[in-house]
């Protein structure tokens, strides 16, 4: 089996890594030698690991596209063009494919898939989502007998990096994102991590299988971390909560809710204590129940694992004469996305007020005009000074978001406070 790898980046030199030094181990399995042919870079002059050889680099797109005796495409090259371009290509003239490329299945999953299925190759994707966590295998096999309920996901190692420090030390968010990006946890950039775009982009991508939808990415609503402060995180602690940057997917009939944002989540849940970059994923479907999966969520060798856990299924079913079977078993289809005013959950809202006597008969008028009961409310002590803030924290019973939204902008017309309100959401896992 001869492999087209597109780039030798990160995740491509653990891919060569793999394949060399586990060659007989993956000859066992597959029942055929694994060789890599062509490794197509942009700069042919970066250091690359001693196992690439110099005589399978290349800068021309047609020695890897073009070449009859290459069975097998691996993508780890990442973007969208001309990466779409070279998948499709490859799809057509009969070749399975393996991507780690997570803006082409969010932004192109469903079309892809067709392609695929039309031209009766794989198109296999493990490391788009989780790094090395076997996610996108267990929602395509091993939960092939029930049905997806929900999804919960901490997909984004930077933003889970980001609030365990924040949480453990008191630090400011913008003390701990320099230290990621001077750790290399957090690009230069940081925008697509923490604004949590990254982590819509995979959720999609769960979704084509945990609940066959086809969803634009672009109509996920989406929340990063940066308005999350030691406020929020001392007074999560105090109501016996954890922060968490999640992704949820959930069945609401023939619609779903889809949504990224910072959440409180109990101490007690499995998803409070996955800490510092793991990733983690909270699958509960209809008979088996809860299904919970850990582990790292990038990384050279552990996206590697990934990558070559796809090739070696791909490659059995083309030695077997099978191919696009797995394929042509996932068949997304359109779905409502429902809009957050008609969320309902607990809510955590935090009020930035000026110490004067009626504030929380005032805020307590306008969350009761838009029927938010109010469970649990908190003054924390008294102003210093005139102009100082004194935060009020309110735990309300499960109510509409819309309903939230309206009073939290009903307060924020009020001259008494000192900062816009924030309201973070309670999930219950």
């Amino acid at each position: 089996m001869k492999v087209g790898l597109l780039g030798c980046g990160t995740v491509g030199s653990g891919v060569v890594r793999l394949l060399t030094h586990n060659a007989e181990q993956l000859e066992a399995r597959i029942g055929a030698r694994v060789e890599i042919h062509r490794v197509l870079v942009r700069n042919p002059n970066r250091p690359r690991p001693e196992e690439c050889r110099r005589s399978w680099i290349t800068t021309d797109p047609e020695a890897v596209l073009g070449d009859p005796e290459i069975d097998l495409i691996v993508e780890v090259m990442g973007g969208e063009q001309p990466t779409k371009g070279y998948l499709e290509r490859a799809m057509t003239a009969g070749k399975g494919v393996v991507s780690a490329n997570k803006l082409l299945l969010a932004k192109y999953g469903p079309a892809l898939l067709e392609m695929a299925a039309r031209h009766s190759v794989d198109l296999a994707f493990e490391a788009a989502v989780g790094g090395g966590i076997p996610v996108i295998r267990t929602l395509r096999e091993a939960l092939t007998g029930d049905s997806v309920v929900s999804v919960h996901g901490i997909l984004n190692g930077t933003c889970n990096y980001i609030l365990t420090r924040m949480r453990n030390e008191g630090a400011s968010f913008g003390a701990v994102l320099a230290d990621a990006q001077k750790l290399g946890y957090a690009e230069a950039n940081p925008s697509m991590d923490v604004d949590g775009h990254d982590a819509a982009q995979k959720l999609v991508v769960l979704s084509m299988l945990a609940f066959g939808a086809a969803v634009d990415v672009d109509s996920v609503p989406v929340e990063g971390i940066r308005e999350v402060d030691d406020v929020d995180f001392r007074f999560a602690s105090r109501f016996d909560f954890n922060i968490k940057h999640l992704a949820i997917g959930r069945l609401k009939g023939d619609a779903l809710e889809l949504r990224v944002h910072p959440t409180m989540v109990p101490t007690s849940s499995v998803l409070a204590n996955i800490n510092d970059v793991l990733n983690g994923v909270y699958l509960q479907g209809r008979a088996l129940g809860p299904c919970l999966l850990v582990g790292k969520g990038a990384g050279e060798l552990p996206t590697a694992v990934s990558v070559v856990s796809d090739l070696v299924d791909v490659a059995r079913d083309r030695l077997a004469q099978v191919s696009g079977l797995a394929t042509r078993s996932i068949h997304p289809r359109p779905r409502r996305i429902v809009p957050m005013d008609e969320l309902e959950t607990r809510y955590y809202l935090r009020f930035d007020v000026a110490d004067d006597p009626g504030v929380l008969g005032h805020i307590a008028s306008a969350l009761g005009a838009q029927g938010v009961s109010v469970e649990q409310m908190v003054q924390d002590g008294r102003a210093v000074t005139r102009d100082a803030a004194v935060p009020i924290l309110i735990i309300s019973h499960r109510c509409r978001e819309g309903a939230v939204r309206a009073a939290a902008q009903a307060v924020g017309k009020a001259p008494f406070l000192k900062r816009p309100p924030r309201y973070m959401r309670i999930e219950e896992i």
